[in-house]
């Protein structure tokens, strides 16, 4: 297959790109992990910097990886292979792809056991299970529903049974169709939570605390947090948006695509900002209370409201469907590799990863209750998976995307392939080489430990960083194009 040859899948139209990226995008990262990141960070502050990341860093990379996705009509390890050798380069670029959909499968096999969460507690507010009287109680409730390995292996393995089968119905009859539905649906939920959280008496208070900018709050730990979420809340070099590209049609937009599904992905993350902070500050609990904000205080609060078991429900369906629309995304790299490349059929492919996935995902899953000692540098198997791909592979995968997009390839290629103009090109490809592998050079130090970065109060020091990385590149950028074409 050529680098322009028509792939079997196509997206019937761009609203299903956009509704399945917006999907992949919004997941349990935005329902789940942005409201509580929001409250440790300082609120106002971390969504200002949440937002200029995502526009800084996310959007320029989102825009690489359709690019490459449409450009080399395949799986990400033969999208980023095709367009290298269309450039003159060699295969071996195609290792970006192979990272990126290991460390989609990777990310996906703790996945579903958060995923399994959201469904077991979907199922304890139907039945009356989600009942205590304190924080602590809640807590208690969480710790028991992770410690019996029969049941939290029960609901990871049902999402996993349900991903393999939207997966395996193809891509318009599976994962179009499914999203078609779910995401209006999600938003549906979303919209009726608000509804309520503005007469709750705490709406007020989540408006000034998610919108309100005060300088002292913005610590430089909040900025790198910020900076990593936008990877994960975007699904960036994890296989997922660079496959989706692969479906989407020829004469669409790339760049007006990526801005719609960053805004729809954006708008959630701050609709579900309004919808838990409100319910939060009515009933007097703590806004920074971490990962627990969602499976403890929340479900506590709820049972303080009027018609509080409803929203309970309604809550707990839009983040299950959320963690669905992600995990269909997750996989679909590696079953569109193993169905192009290998001529599998992609029922025996989804099944076939699908035993993998829950192979693994049961290691993980093992990690809360009979494998909680099985322990490597104080890490469990779950807590590597986490940290391996978030700190490591995501970041790593995108600056590797970056140098690929702004130093390697033809300038002509992408120019043609994104539609833009002189000076919106020109503004990518400074945002593509410069700005974005800055941002993740800098969450790479903070990974590694080896700096105190203060970025705070040295924010001067980091505008002369930049400048001087856009120098250096400008003068190197022919001696490293000949070298990567030799």
């Amino acid at each position: 297959m050529t680098a322009r040859e028509k792939p079997k899948n196509l997206w019937m139209g761009r609203w299903g790109f956009v509704l399945a990226a917006t999907g992949s995008s919004v997941g349990l990262g935005n329902i789940w992990k942005f409201p509580y990141m929001t409250g440790e960070y300082g609120g106002g502050a971390f969504v200002l910097v949440y937002l200029a990341c995502i526009a800084a860093i996310g959007i320029p990379i989102m825009i690489a990886e359709i690019g490459f996705g449409r450009r080399g009509r395949g799986s990400p390890i033969d999208a980023i292979r095709r367009v290298a050798r269309e450039s003159g380069r060699g295969s071996g670029w195609s290792l970006i792809g192979w990272m990126a959909m290991l460390c989609g499968f990777m990310i996906l096999s703790f996945y579903v056991v958060v995923a399994g969460w959201s469904v077991s507690y979907l199922w304890k507010a139907i039945s009356g299970g989600l009942n205590a009287d304190s924080v602590d109680g809640m807590a208690a409730i969480f710790a028991a529903n992770n410690a019996n390995p029969w049941n939290l292996g029960f609901w990871s393995t049902l999402v996993t049974l349900a991903t393999m089968f939207i997966v395996g119905k193809g891509v318009q009859e599976g994962i179009e169709r499914s999203v078609s539905w779910m995401m209006p649906g999600l938003v549906i939920m979303l919209l009726i939570m608000i509804g309520y959280a503005m007469f709750s008496g705490g709406f007020g208070a989540a408006v000034d605390f998610l919108f309100g900018f005060e300088l002292g709050k913005l610590s430089s730990e909040g900025l790198l947090a910020a900076m990593g979420h936008c990877f994960f809340t975007l699904s960036l070099a994890s296989g997922a948006i660079m496959t989706y590209g692969a479906y989407l049609p020829d004469g669409k937009s790339i760049a007006r695509t990526t801005f719609v599904v960053a805004i729809c992905d954006t708008t959630v993350a701050l609709m579900a900002g309004l919808a838990i902070f409100p319910i939060i500050f009515a009933n007097g609990m703590d806004p920074s209370s971490g990962p627990g904000l969602i499976f403890m205080s929340l479900p506590l609060a709820f049972q303080q409201m009027p018609f509080g078991t409803l929203l309970e429900i309604i809550f707990f369906i839009m983040l299950t469907v959320a963690a669905l629309t992600s995990a269909i995304s997750m996989v679909e790299a590696t079953i569109a590799w193993l169905n192009e490349s290998k001529g599998i059929s992609r029922v025996k492919a989804s099944w076939g990863v699908g035993i993998l996935l829950w192979i693994v995902s049961t290691l993980a899953m093992l990690s809360f209750n009979v494998g909680a000692d099985w322990t490597l540098a104080g890490k469990h198997f779950f807590g590597w998976l986490d940290y391996l791909t978030s700190r490591f592979m995501m970041p790593l995968g995108g600056l590797g995307m970056a140098v690929l997009a702004g130093f390697v390839l033809r300038n002509e290629i992408f120019r043609s392939e994104l539609g833009l103009s002189n000076a919106q090109h020109a503004l990518w490809l400074f945002m593509i080489r410069y700005v974005s592998p800055l941002g993740i050079v800098l969450i790479f130090i903070d990974a590694l430990g080896v700096m105190d970065l203060d970025m705070g109060s040295q924010w001067p020091w980091f505008l002369a960083l930049l400048i001087a990385f856009t120098l250096i590149g400008e003068l190197l950028s022919p001696r490293l194009k000949r070298q990567f074409a030799g």
